[in-house]
């Protein structure tokens, strides 16, 4: 089992207050003989649904020692591989990038990170660690 990405708790807590129903936490996916669990950063997933909508949340930090890049290639590839995997094998639920606002402000703001975003459509959840709220759905 993976462990939760340090605001893990503040993006269930923001959705919650959104009016999302959090459903699963990790939500865990078989796809292709290869178990995953839509990570929090550091590791787990949320899913939470909402009406007749459904998503799955892969929450980053970017706060580790390792530069923002690398955190970005990881973050990056991480979201491709559960993106296809919930095409497979739960169509109808989308997945979202949480970042906190600083980082989307500032790092997610620069040309290559953007172009990437663009290039690989992204849909990005931005949240506020102070506020323990929601910012901004960029889809």
């Amino acid at each position: 089992m993976a462990a939760k990405d340090r605001f893990h708790q503040v993006v269930k807590t923001s959705l919650i207050k959104d009016g999302w129903n959090v459903t699963h936490d990790p939500l865990q996916i078989k796809v292709g003989g290869v178990d995953m669990e839509i990570d929090l950063g550091a590791e787990r997933l949320l899913a939470a649904e909402r009406g007749d909508e459904k998503i799955a949340v892969e929450v980053k930090s970017f706060l580790s020692s390792a530069s923002a890049i690398s955190e970005f290639h990881t973050a990056l590839g991480q979201f491709i591989n559960y993106r296809a995997a919930l095409r497979r094998e739960d169509p109808n639920r989308v997945l979202y990038l949480a970042v906190p606002i600083l980082v989307y402000n500032s790092f997610f703001q620069l040309d290559f990170p953007a172009s990437m975003l663009l290039e690989n459509s992204v849909k990005l959840l931005v949240y506020d660690i102070q506020l323990v709220q929601i910012t901004e759905w960029k889809t």
